[in-house]
């Protein structure tokens, strides 16, 4: 017998307009109602909002609507302040208000581990937010445009550019750059230099006020490379300007190989004490309020003198924090980029016999006698993995090893209950998950669970 497709009601069908009452809101800033037994995605109303929406593709298990008019407003409802949002991707929430948001994020970690990973009983704190939930970010990639000349951000979903002067979510440094670029943009003097030019990715401090930028290209640029000094002179607060080429696709925001234009091309940021040098490709964190929150959550968990292994550790963030308190640590990481700035920054801080660092990925360093004794010898193990999780060799050396605590900082709900399912099993509990605001208006969230093999608790 073969099963027919369900027909969609006559509600749901493409190019039709209804109202729906909202129940709840993806990470992703789309909200879910549901007509004719199907779930309908739109982006703009709120969970407990009414909307008329117009159906704009019908799937078999979904369809998707676009917003026409709000019926019925949440009293959580808040006043974007960005006026390209819902059009530009970098933003999904800002129509939610803050206090909301903070406890949006620590039900989507809860939905998440109950879900994916099974675990029924976890426990979720209250999320830790920023005080100013604007102005946080020290990095920025703006998109040239290539039939103006301008600079924007990609569309929510789409590689098409939304063209922007100004963005609320980067620091004032930044935010300051876009104008003076557009204007370097379409100067006669300027103008060839930044013509060829695909991503500017530009990176600030906000202990030293200084700022680098580098200029990404097809190829090595001389118009850019000629005109690197005025450029340079031409945005406040920058100290160096490099290129960036050699792409590995045609969408690339940064090329393979890159060279030093004007100026050096280091900054420096202090984080509770600790001096970090970095470029504007460094792996480092974004937001430097929530990293120093990270810092005073974890630092009176950490005990006296403990042995850490720090897998997929980028530029040595916690690495060297764990030193700085008194840890000696293994930091395991694949960019050797990252690993050479990790080495350089334990150096500056005079931290080079606490905290080492060895390159390469880390299911495969595990492997190495050196690694493995360390893991064996572990009183912790910090991972901070990107987006797509752990792997199962790793999480599986971990548990072999009999480590007694895990702490995994994730900024991803679904891979970190998926990687918790693996570890749990093994013999850990799950006492802490802590959800930390890295990137406000967001639907990311970044959260740190602690885990505790049972013997040890």
């Amino acid at each position: 017998m073969t099963s027919k497709k369900a027909t969609p009601s006559p509600a749901v069908l493409a190019g039709a307009e209804i109202e729906l009452t909202f129940d709840d809101l993806l990470s992703n800033g789309q909200a879910v109602g549901r007509a004719g037994g199907m779930a309908v995605f739109v982006f703009g109303p709120l969970p407990g909002e009414r909307a008329r929406v117009r159906i704009v593709a019908v799937k078999p298990k979904y369809a998707v609507g676009e917003a026409i008019e709000l019926l019925d407003a949440s009293d959580e409802r808040a006043e974007p302040f960005c006026p390209v949002f819902g059009t530009c991707g970098g933003c999904q929430v800002q129509h939610l208000s803050y206090p909301a948001q903070l406890a949006w994020k620590r039900d989507i970690v809860r939905s998440a581990l109950q879900r994916i990973g099974g675990i029924a009983d976890a426990q979720v704190s209250p999320t830790i937010g920023m005080l100013d939930p604007r102005r946080y970010r020290n990095k920025m990639s703006l998109v040239a445009e290539r039939s103006a000349a301008g600079f924007g951000f990609y569309k929510q979903r789409s590689h098409d550019i939304v063209p922007i002067e100004h963005c609320p979510i980067v620091q004032a440094p930044l935010d300051d750059y876009i104008g003076r670029l557009i204007r370097l943009r379409r100067d006669g003097d300027t103008a060839g230099a930044l013509a060829n030019v695909r991503h500017v990715v530009a990176r600030t401090a906000r202990a030293s006020q200084e700022s680098i930028l580098t200029l990404t290209t097809a190829e090595p640029s001389k118009a850019a490379e000629r005109a690197a000094d005025v450029l340079l002179s031409s945005l406040p607060g920058a100290v160096g300007i490099t290129n960036s080429f050699d792409l590995s696709s045609e969408n690339a925001i940064l090329g393979r190989k890159h060279k030093v234009l004007a100026g050096r091309a280091q900054i420096e940021e202090v984080i509770a004490g600790i001096r970090f040098r970095i470029s504007a490709t460094s792996f480092f964190q974004v937001n430097v309020e929530i990293v120093e929150r990270l810092f005073d959550f974890m630092r009176p968990r950490i005990g006296p003198a403990r042995r850490i292994v720090d897998l997929y550790c980028g530029s040595g963030t916690f690495a060297l924090f764990f030193a700085k308190a008194g840890s000696h640590v293994l930091g395991v990481e694949e960019s050797q980029a990252a690993v050479r700035e990790a080495h350089a920054n334990a150096t500056l801080n005079g931290l080079a016999d606490r905290a080492l660092f060895r390159c390469g990925r880390v299911a495969q360093a595990l492997q190495q006698p050196q690694c493995a004794r360390a893991l064996g010898g572990a009183d912790l193990v910090f991972l901070d993995p990107p987006r797509k999780g752990s792997d199962p060799q790793t999480l599986a050396a971990i548990a072999g090893a009999n480590v007694p605590n895990v702490w995994y900082l994730s900024c991803d709900p679904a891979t970190l209950a998926r990687d918790l399912k693996f570890l749990m099993p093994k013999g850990y509990d799950l006492p802490t998950v802590q959800p930390f605001d890295m990137f406000p208006q967001t639907g990311h969230v970044e959260s740190l669970a602690m885990l505790a093999r049972r013997e040890n608790r």
